[in-house]
């Protein structure tokens, strides 16, 4: 992943390249979240036109507790490596609050759509149902937990150590070697 990655940036031009590297952490959480989008879609359509087609809220709900165990793994592992200075459980709990919270501001606007607008069947065409869905839970939703998540991830979970100098890092630091240089 990383060849590729570097590939891809040495054939940016130079301001490009400049801009992507100073947001890469941002663009890693987009990787991470594109991921964890498709599990999340997946998963819900899976769900919600099989066994849960009663109960699309309850389908979106696992849904996003699926996508988001994949999403811990990846920004844990990637996005937000370089970061941190908390123990794993510290740390996980945190995620899976955070998560929780996203959880809600992801699935609030299909239920607004559902059980609020009626936008489901038989007051609505199909058609109309699944658009509704689609929008308001894949795209709105997803939209605004994204941006929630972004920010309460940088500031809480996975906190940058070089802002706090004082604060005493509690999981130990592998050395750095040559894997970590290139990255």
């Amino acid at each position: 992943m990383l060849r590729i990655a570097n590939a891809v940036l040495a054939r940016l031009p130079e301001p490009l390249h400049a801009l992507m590297l100073k947001h890469r952490e941002l663009l890693k959480f987009a990787v991470v979240g594109g991921t964890a989008f498709l599990v999340d879609n997946a998963v819900f359509y899976g769900l919600k036109l099989t066994v849960l087609e009663p109960k699309p809220v309850t389908a979106k709900v696992i849904a996003v507790l699926v996508a988001t165990i994949v999403s811990y793994v990846l920004n844990r592992e990637w996005s937000f490596r370089t970061r941190g200075g908390r123990e794993r459980r510290h740390e996980a709990a945190l995620f899976f609050l955070v998560s929780g919270v996203g959880l809600v501001l992801s699935s609030a606007p299909l239920w607004i759509s559902r059980y609020v607008f009626r936008l489901e069947t038989p007051d609505v065409s199909l058609a109309t149902q699944e658009i509704a869905d689609f929008m308001s839970a894949q795209i709105i939703g997803t939209l605004i937990a994204m941006v929630f998540r972004f920010w309460a991830l940088r500031k809480w979970v996975f906190p940058d150590e070089k802002a706090h100098p004082g604060r005493l890092r509690l999981a130990p630091t592998p050395a750095p070697d040559s894997t970590d240089e290139a990255a």
